[in-house]
């Protein structure tokens, strides 16, 4: 009873601020916002919806880092440009989106190989291993949005980055295979010179680091996963962070 209601409590709280935000919103005039904040309160039904969709029982640990995630993206990072404001605050929920994912991935294959419908059993390094593949495929397919997102509609998904210097076989004047590496004080941009103390870089450098983390959080995820399947039922921080099949006879 103590773990349901420490759950009831974060999702109340952070539902309370949320709606304190959308009434912000309102009375600033940004729309837009608003819309951002609905959206969170409708994401934040994300952990009930895979409960019922795929039969689990998600833990309050796990659940909380689900919440708290939606949040830090949502309203944290959008609405109050924590982005901006926290070089690394996108670095984190990415880092965090890769443990989340490979979460969803070890429920999934869990439940396949724990039925007595599937007559192939998996090692638990090898439902780690597809565990970790769902989280990458979802952090590539997240990038193609992001791409998408700023290609068709002009955003700023893809976060620029500036860069000191540059490395490229076109910049070497003898035309050989042999890169040159120069560096970049300020750029001209139609006609107007920005010090930026380097070139501006349009996503890939963010792209490449957002995959880098995503990787990073599904190999920890595994990891855990990996440790909870060859000792089930032992383990409180893995049992937090687990999600458990309602009915133990599939």
């Amino acid at each position: 009873m103590e773990v349901g209601k420490k759950r009831t409590k974060v999702e109340i709280v952070l539902m309370a601020v949320v709606v304190l935000s959308i009434i912000r919103q309102f009375f600033l005039g940004n729309y837009h916002n608003m819309f951002l904040g609905v959206l969170t309160l409708i994401l934040f039904m994300i952990p009930k919806v895979i409960e019922k969709k795929l039969g689990v029982s998600i833990p309050a640990g796990l659940e909380a880092v689900i919440l708290i995630f939606i949040f830090s993206a949502e309203i944290l990072g959008e609405i109050n440009a924590f982005y901006v404001k926290i070089p690394i605050w996108d670095t984190m929920l990415h880092t965090t989106n890769g443990f989340l994912m490979a979460a969803i991935g070890f429920a999934m294959i869990d439940i396949f190989n724990r039925s007595e419908k599937f007559s192939i059993k998996m090692s638990p390094y090898f439902v780690a291993f597809v565990a970790f593949c769902f989280s990458m495929t979802v952090g590539v397919l997240w990038e193609f949005f992001e791409f998408s997102m700023d290609w068709f509609f002009q955003t700023d998904m893809q976060k620029d980055w500036i860069l000191p210097a540059i490395s490229s076989v076109k910049l070497n004047p003898s035309g050989e295979n042999v890169p040159v590496k120069m560096a970049i004080d300020s750029v001209v941009i139609n006609g107007q010179e920005w010090n930026l103390g380097g070139y501006l870089d349009v996503g890939i450098v963010d792209t490449m680091k957002d995959l880098m983390v995503n990787f990073v959080g599904a190999v920890v995820f595994s990891i855990v996963g990996v440790l909870y399947l060859k000792q089930r039922g032992k383990g409180k921080l893995a049992a937090s962070l687990i999600p458990q099949v309602k009915d133990e006879e599939i």
